[in-house]
């Protein structure tokens, strides 16, 4: 197999803001890896609150190719491998497993999913990021995102976290999830959750600092709301550490290394008797629709982060009403946009000129050029 890799810059529709700071464009690699054939595409979308940027991924991505082996079917072994040769580096690792899992579809002719026994049907409603400004800015974004998503997730983290949430519970009525990414201590999370009552919130997404586990128990055990984990839990390992001090873990691809070490992580989480999110970085359609693949063994999805960009490269998965609607392509079932148009209009012509009486086909074959489709 032939791994290749490159530089894949995804500009912000708006800028993005949470508690830990603001991005205007994401610097990820698009990976690309070609057996008999067959080309598998992934995508790496690294963090620095993670350790990892673009050039520790082009580095580690450079190193993997040494461990490919030629089979691509052989997914367990060749992470095993990369990772024993080079560990952590979990969204190079991502990237390459999306992939691995892209490959094998193709060549077995079926989506992932299908693949993976799921059934495409059962994927969730992805809930849309608000992402922090001021509750004025905050609440007009989400007016107008609700149109199209019945369910939002609200950054939080500020010093005026009520006034963001009574702002935007008075312009909509959808469900609506907040996120606190660290920024409360456990006695103000404590008080700030209770005041939320009254604004009917599902859920709250790590209300304290990821080492504080014991703080996270504390919240769980004085609040009436759901308690997710997400900085607190990256990998399997940390699944037994947050048991019993959380409600739910948030899984994303790009924390774990990939769709393989994901479903490690949700099989143990059920052990656990957590519920699961699947949650993403800022990323294009592709990493968007590796993670959506997983989405039928979930009960909640964050899948917005190709949303949030103002031009996504990739058609993938499609979000009517917040609800994942899957590729039916083998594989992970994404391709390039310009690919994905040149399709349609294939399509398209193909369906005008199933229409065509036979006098007109007759008279349209005295001109072949113009009987081209563009």
């Amino acid at each position: 197999m032939e791994l290749t890799a490159q530089t894949l810059d995804l500009k912000l529709a708006t800028p993005f803001r949470i508690s830990r700071g603001v991005r205007h464009t994401a610097g990820n690699v698009l990976v690309r890896l070609e057996a008999d054939g067959l080309v598998g595409m992934g995508e790496a979308a690294p963090s620095a609150f993670y350790g990892e940027s673009r050039e520790s991924v082009m580095a580690a991505l450079s190193h993997f190719s040494q461990h490919l082996g030629e089979d691509p079917a052989l997914i367990e072994d060749i992470l095993s491998a990369c990772e024993r040769a080079m560990g952590d580096n979990a969204a190079a690792r991502a990237a390459l497993d999306m992939a691995l899992f892209d490959l094998l579809g193709q060549r077995l002719g079926v989506p992932v999913v299908t693949l993976l026994g799921l059934n495409p049907a059962r994927t969730p409603r992805t809930s849309f990021t608000i992402a922090l400004d001021t509750p004025a800015e905050m609440a007009a974004r989400a007016r107008a995102a609700a149109r199209d998503y019945p369910i939002l997730k609200i950054k939080l983290g500020t010093d005026h976290d009520l006034e963001i949430v009574r702002a935007i519970r008075d312009v909509t009525d959808v469900t609506l999830r907040v996120d606190a990414n660290a920024a409360w201590t456990p006695k103000q999370a404590i008080r700030i959750i209770a005041a939320l009552g009254p604004y009917n919130i599902e859920l709250v997404e790590q209300p304290v600092a990821k080492s504080d586990l014991e703080g996270l128990r504390l919240v769980r055990d004085n609040v009436p709301l759901p308690i997710f984990a997400d900085e607190s839990c990256v990998t399997l390992d940390d699944i037994a550490r947050v048991a019993g001090k959380v409600d739910g873990i948030n899984i994303k691809l790009m924390k774990c290394g990939g769709l393989a070490h994901a479903l490690k992580m949700i099989a143990a989480a059920r052990a656990h008797h957590l519920q699961v999110m699947l949650g993403c970085m800022i990323e294009s359609s592709l990493a968007i629709t590796a993670a959506a693949h997983l989405s039928p063994l979930v009960e909640y999805a964050d899948l917005d982060g190709a949303l949030l960009i103002a031009s996504d490269p990739f058609d993938g998965v499609h979000i009517e009403r917040g609800k994942l609607v899957l590729p039916s392509r083998p594989g992970l079932g994404v391709c390039p946009r310009e690919s994905a148009r040149r399709r349609a209009n294939r399509h398209e012509a193909a369906r005008v000129t199933a229409r065509v009486t036979p006098s007109e086909a007759s008279a349209s074959s005295a001109s072949p050029r113009d009987a081209q489709p563009a």
